[in-house]
């Protein structure tokens, strides 16, 4: 007999019973309904018409913004979240400004805050604008921004802040973010704003209230040179609030200001393009941060500068320039004017010994003939001297041996503002004008400056001669005409009857060297090549008749002369030299 199978007598093996059918025919019904209702959020809104909500959200947000607001079309969007699409978005500009949008983007996506709905109101949580997005900065010759209004108008909003959870009395404030714009410089020329080539691209913004009347933003983009090709410039990054206190600020001086800012992996190159409109012939690395705190009418500014590597394209020295140097200033008149600035190389409380100090101010960046500034010299070693002559010229001297220091000052400081067609005599005068007599004193040298080199040497290689060691090496500022310089004599012992004197005279047009006394021209040339700058063209006002001895030394009157960046020209002020003949052999 079999036994019996008790899997059939199991609860397990029953037939489902009624409760069963039922619960699974409600899941099935729910999965029905929830389906269908995602086939209406994705097709019913785009058949809603929506343009005669138009003027009235056009209408909300100029009120917010300030000024008007325009787009093609609307449509409402339930996946993933439910929202308002703007297509072809514009902000008007204020006329006082151009006539050219201040704000335009391909299309805006409005996210609704769905609690809100609840409470019988529209609050929006997110608002990103989508590329292509186009912002315009225009600064007047009176000193204004055109964002001055935006700012001052988001200052008196009430609301709340951006990431509160529930609703109060005043709407919470959405996250704004723009992804891929551009923002464009326009410079008042003649009362007529013009776009600058200076723009970002590639810029993400965004901007949220963390709390009342605080903004934060955060703003991160690479900047270019539009009438040039692209060029590795860096990337950067301001992040930081504006705003903060209780009550709303009446002006926009009175703003609070905390922000931070870094350019990072910049280029020296693509500095130079973006600067200069072309490439200077500069390699290395730039970074730079800079902190601004107080209000935007009066602020503490701080900036770090990192550079590494430098060097010029054409020419690896054995040495690359690397400096860290910092600078504190005080900023007024919303970043028009700096006062108490201040740069350090290496920062102030570095443990290696201070190269430069600069201290300056400039009342109008505008004008910047109202500056003054002063850069001392403590003691610089002439071999970081040598470093940043490598910087400025691919023919750097290999003659000057690293010995000895650099100190001095060099100083500008601007000249008094004098009325049109008025010839100044060089001193002072008495003016005599209607009804009084007045005195005014003549504009002095706007350049002053006093340099030392001390301890230098030469080593000229193709004499196999010992170092040349050289007397104290002085440039200070001449008053003929102003703003220019003199080198005072440098003996030169280039084996002569006499010594060789060099000095020379620098101005705005170029410069002029002077040679006299004696020399063996082997030696002279020799030295003209150990220092590349001297021995241009030296070669064709000293070449020797067939007769002449070289090793013989001769009568020096030489001068020359070179614009920046033209050909130098030698001369000499007496009949040619001449080489003193060999003594014939018998």
């Amino acid at each position: 007999m079999l036994p019996a199978d008790t899997t059939l007598d199991h609860p397990a093996a029953q037939s489902p019973t009624p409760r069963t059918h039922r619960r699974g025919l409600r899941r099935f019904i729910a999965a029905l309904i929830f389906l269908f209702v995602i086939v209406l959020m994705a097709v019913v809104p785009p058949l809603l018409n929506l343009s005669r909500f138009q003027r009235r959200i056009e209408g909300n947000i100029g009120a917010a913004l300030g000024r008007p607001v325009h787009f093609d079309r609307v449509s409402l969007n339930l996946l993933p979240l439910p929202g308002f699409t703007l297509d072809n978005f514009v902000v008007a500009e204020d006329p006082a400004f151009g006539a050219e949008p201040i704000i335009t983007a391909a299309s805006v996506d409005a996210t609704v805050r769905f609690t809100s709905l609840l409470r019988g109101r529209v609050e929006f949580s997110k608002i990103a604008l989508t590329e292509p997005t186009s912002v315009n900065l225009v600064h007047t010759a009176d000193g204004r921004w055109n964002i001055q209004s935006l700012l001052l108008q988001a200052a008196h909003l009430q609301a709340a802040p951006t990431a509160q959870k529930y609703a109060g009395p005043a709407p919470r404030f959405p996250y704004i973010e723009a992804t891929g714009a551009r923002l464009n410089l326009k410079l008042d020329r003649n009362g007529i704003p013009e776009k600058t080539p200076f723009s970002l691209t590639d810029a993400d913004f965004a901007l949220w209230l963390p709390e009342p009347h605080q903004w934060q933003l955060r703003l991160k983009a690479h900047p270019v040179r539009t009438d040039t090709a692209p060029a590795d410039t860096g990337t950067l990054s301001i992040e930081g609030s504006l705003g903060g206190i209780d009550a709303p600020s009446a002006s926009l001086g009175q703003l609070p200001i905390n922000l931070s800012g870094e350019w990072s992996d910049a280029q020296l190159g693509g500095l130079s393009h973006l600067l200069l409109g072309r490439d200077a012939g500069l390699r290395g690395e730039l970074a730079l941060s800079a902190n601004v705190l107080g209000t935007i009418g009066h602020n503490a500014v701080s900036v770090n500068l990192k550079l590494t590597g430098a060097r010029r394209a054409d020419f690896v020295p054995a040495n690359l320039l690397n400096l860290e140097a910092a600078c504190n200033a005080t900023a007024d008149q919303t970043f028009h004017a700096f006062s108490a600035i201040d740069c350090r190389w290496p920062p102030a409380g570095s443990s290696d010994p201070g190269l430069i100090a600069v201290t300056a101010a400039l009342p109008d960046v505008r004008d910047l003939r109202s500056a003054h500034a002063t850069i001392s010299l403590p003691a610089v070693p002439t071999a970081t001297l040598l470093d940043w002559i490598s910087l400025v010229t691919a023919r750097p001297p290999t003659g000057i041996l690293p010995l000895g220091s650099l100190t001095g000052s060099l100083s500008y400081h601007a000249q008094p503002e004098l009325p049109p067609q008025t010839r100044v005599p060089p001193v002072g005068y008495f003016v005599r004008q209607p009804y009084r007599l007045t005195w005014q004193v003549s504009p002095q040298p706007a350049w002053t400056c006093q340099f030392t080199l001390s301890g230098a040497a030469l080593k000229i290689t193709a004499l196999n001669s010992r170092p040349i060691q050289l007397d104290d090496i002085t440039l200070r500022s001449s008053s003929t005409p102003p703003g220019s310089f003199d080198l005072l004599p440098v003996t030169l012992p280039l084996d002569g009857r006499l010594p060789t004197q060099l000095d020379a005279h620098f101005d705005a047009s170029g410069y002029t060297l002077h040679l006299t006394g004696t020399a063996i021209p082997a030696h002279l040339l020799a030295l003209g090549n150990a220092i590349p700058q001297l021995g241009d063209g030296l070669q064709q006002v000293l070449e020797p008749t067939p007769d002449s001895d070289a090793a013989s030394p001769i009568h020096l009157d030489l001068t020359a002369t070179r614009p920046w960046g033209g050909p130098q020209t030698w001369t000499t002020a007496a009949p040619a030299p001449t080489h003193r003949r060999r003594r014939s052999s018998r």
